[in-house]
């Protein structure tokens, strides 16, 4: 039966308690609560135990004056004590990745942060008319923050860090001169110039632009790929000066260049944006050369920005172009981009960049670090995504930069010709950017440009497709395919401004 008694009776009781008894009496008094705490199930005992012990824990605080009280639960709190630290232990070394992670990720944020400040550029996006926006959304700030930025950006190799690209000082630039010409396989290139045969549904679209390439044949394709000392192949400007027409006065000045930094802007899509950073001597050496449209004439005046009396924009010279051939603006764009040496025929060296970029070195200095240092002639921006030719084609496609048809067909010519997935180049993808391009005019740098730019309007405007196939095609060149930390240290990245409208044929003058 169960002692039922009362709480006041039980406190008189444990203050009545002395543990002044002898060790044997304590040791049996232990024993005795060890059997009362064993027997925990089996009677009402328990219940007495239990009530004592908690009697005692609810009376904490009060201490018999006449001897000090046993330290029975020191060992518990010592156990307690360990089982926290071992508990303790286990979840550290368990944690380890997180706490690792916190240290790590603050660094590598701070890092990123940093070289964002030496490498301004920010990510894109598509915006709700499907048109390519820029962070910010406020475009000017966006331009303001990269606008003649003259930072090197830095990249480690092998743990050194250096810049990536290394330029000559300004004095030793400015002592630099031309080398003489290059050594090339091909001795004579000459170009068709045979009026082709006219489509006669009334597409006024598609003879136009055969009129200016000129109607080649798969097999004529074929044969401008067999490289011999003297060759004849299709390369634009075919037989009608009217297409892609330039003023004599134009025509002129670029007969008078022997070396140019180059650009277009057709359609009135971007900005025009002056090059910075050059010596004085190397002005009176470069051309600098901006292909326009009436379109992008009247959107800069607009905007302030029309030629002076020397059809001059700052360090520009601005030719406008009539009777553009396609009325795809990037097609148009490819003339400038790819037959400089056509436009230009006593160029000697030319720099491509496109209009979203702003020129940001000295030319005579980027010939030498480019090519002149390591006895080259061709140099392009290398691709910074991808290496596969046939993965970029499924992007372009993603991106609505072109139709899957036309995709499906270059890219379904170049598989049963046996062109690899991924084509190495002198040990580097053959994959380019091509944003920025630095040539010598020698005839095979030449017919590379006409090559690509004959697949270029035979299959698709993304020349990115086609380049890694005409340069493997030839097998002639060792090039410079400069990663995108160089290709930052040329330019400025400043994004387009807007997607050009195709031109309409039936009212385009």
């Amino acid at each position: 039966m169960v002692d039922m008694e009362p709480l006041s009776m039980r406190r008189q009781k444990a203050s009545m308690w002395s543990p002044a008894s002898t060790p044997s009496s304590s040791a049996s008094q232990q024993q005795q609560w060890g059997e009362s705490s064993g027997s925990s199930n089996r009677g009402g005992s328990v219940l007495f135990i239990a009530s004592h012990q908690d009697d005692l824990e609810d009376t904490a605080h009060f201490k018999p004056s006449n001897s000090k009280l046993p330290h029975r639960k020191l060992p518990v709190k010592k156990r307690n004590k360990a089982h926290k630290e071992r508990w303790l232990l286990r979840h550290a070394i368990g944690c380890w990745p997180v706490l690792l992670a916190l240290i790590v990720v603050p660094l590598l944020i701070l890092e990123v942060c940093n070289l964002s400040q030496h490498n301004p550029t920010l990510p894109r996006r598509l915006g709700e008319s499907g048109e390519l926006q820029l962070f910010p959304e406020n475009l000017t700030e966006r331009k303001e923050s990269n606008l003649d930025n003259l930072d090197m950006p830095m990249r480690t190799i092998a743990g050194v860090r250096e810049p990536c690209l290394k330029l000559l000082s300004a004095a030793e630039i400015s002592n630099l001169d031309f080398p003489p010409p290059s050594v090339s396989q091909i001795k004579s290139l000459s170009y068709k110039k045979t009026r082709p045969f006219l489509d006669n549904s009334g597409n006024s679209s598609a003879n136009r632009g055969l009129l200016f390439t000129g109607n080649q044949t798969m097999e004529e394709r074929e044969q401008s790929f067999q490289v011999t000392e003297s060759m004849e192949v299709h390369c634009g400007f075919c037989g009608n000066e009217d297409i892609f027409h330039i003023e004599k006065q134009d025509r002129s000045f670029l007969l008078g260049c022997k070396a140019v930094v180059t650009t277009c802007n057709f359609g009135g899509g971007d900005d025009l944006f002056q090059p910075i950073n050059m010596t004085q001597a190397s002005l009176s050496k470069v051309c600098y050369v901006a292909f326009w449209d009436k379109i992008t004439l009247e959107a800069q005046a607009l905007k302030g920005r029309a030629p002076d009396n020397d059809r001059k924009i700052g360090h520009w010279r601005i030719v406008v172009v009539e009777n553009l051939p396609f009325n795809d603006q990037r097609l148009n764009g490819k003339i400038p981009k790819m037959l400089g040496h056509r436009l230009f025929v006593n160029a000697k060296y030319s720099i491509w960049v496109d209009s979203k970029s702003q020129f940001r070195r000295d030319p005579m200095g980027v010939f030498e670090a480019i090519l002149w240092r390591a006895n080259l002639t061709f140099a392009i921006s290398q691709h910074g995504a991808r290496d596969n030719v046939y993965d970029e084609g499924a992007a372009i496609v993603k991106k609505h930069k072109a139709t899957p048809e036309e995709v499906s067909i270059q890219l379904t010519q170049y598989r049963n010709e046996g062109f690899p997935e991924k084509s190495r180049f002198d040990g580097h993808k053959a994959l380019a950017e091509a944003s920025v391009i630095i040539r010598e005019h020698t005839p095979l740098t030449n017919l590379l440009m006409c090559l690509w730019f004959n697949e270029a309007t035979r299959f698709t405007a993304r020349d990115q497709l086609s380049f890694p196939y005409v340069l493997k095609r030839l097998d002639l060149l060792h090039i410079n395919m400069f990663p995108v930390c160089t290709r930052k240290a040329l330019v400025n990245s400043m994004g387009h401004v807007r997607k050009a409208k195709p031109i309409d044929m039936d009212t385009a003058a």
